[in-house]
């Protein structure tokens, strides 16, 4: 069973390739990535996270959803010292770097309570997937055509935040400019959440994200510099020729 829609401004790919789950199950991960646009995006103005933007709802009002979300974004602030922002000064609220991860992580996990067992659900290039091994490329920052790296998982996730599709719009929030020193940072990690929110964090960090985010439990990178310098941590998952393509 194969979809693709076009969910929270990108497109969302699911590949699943146990014969018992059928069109059902599709419709209810979708379902719940358009819930998740209509709740949480900062582009609606009925938005929860509108809302809440606007003192419309204290905070001890908003879901356990958003408040798992804030949370999560509150987490990232400190680790990284402040880099990592989703209140930048003149700007509304903006979670989109943790509930994009976050809610495509929930829709892999309803796939798994219907049993899935072999899985690719793609939402614009941060992919999760199961029953591997599958081979996951990522896309050369230079020369959209080709692939700098090709990942294994075979249980797990991987995201890449980069500056080569929507330019310089990922903000260090230490100085309130566009994050320099890295032109992509892709990091591997056993749940999309931890992986999207990471790859974002560490590339607001600039060049000391690489580590960073190498010292964070469970992930491993690859990154390229603002010199085209490749870099990758010794337990990065490089692909063997026999898996398949996601």
């Amino acid at each position: 069973m194969r979809r693709v829609e076009h969910v929270m401004g990108f497109p969302v790919s699911l590949r699943v390739d146990d014969e018992h789950i059928g069109e059902r199950t599709a419709d209810a991960v979708f379902a719940w990535l358009r819930e998740v646009d209509a709740r949480f995006s900062p582009f609606r103005p009925d938005s929860e996270v509108c809302r809440l933007d606007r003192g419309e709802l204290s905070a001890g009002a908003v879901s356990a959803d958003l408040r798992e979300v804030l949370d999560l974004c509150e987490e990232y602030r400190i680790a990284t010292g402040g880099a990592f922002d989703v209140r930048l000064p003149g700007r509304g609220l903006d979670p989109c770097a943790v509930v994009k991860g976050w809610s495509v992580q929930r829709a892999a996990e309803l796939l798994r309570a219907a049993g899935a067992r072999r899985f690719v659900l793609n939402a614009g290039g941060d992919v999760v997937v199961g029953g591997g091994p599958w081979r996951v490329g990522v896309r050369h920052p230079e020369q959209a055509d080709k692939v700098c790296t090709v990942a294994e998982l075979t249980d797990g996730a991987i995201a890449t935040s980069a500056c080569y599709e929507r330019g310089d719009h990922i903000i260090d929030g230490r100085s309130g400019r566009p994050a320099t020193g890295l032109v992509s940072l892709t990091v591997v990690a056993p749940c999309l959440t931890v992986a999207d929110t990471t790859a974002t964090a560490a590339f607001a960090m600039g060049a000391d994200g690489i580590a960073w985010a190498a010292a964070r439990e469970g992930c491993e990178v690859f990154a390229v510099d603002a010199g085209g310098g490749a870099l990758r941590t010794e337990g990065f998952p490089v692909a063997r020729a026999e898996a398949r393509v996601a």
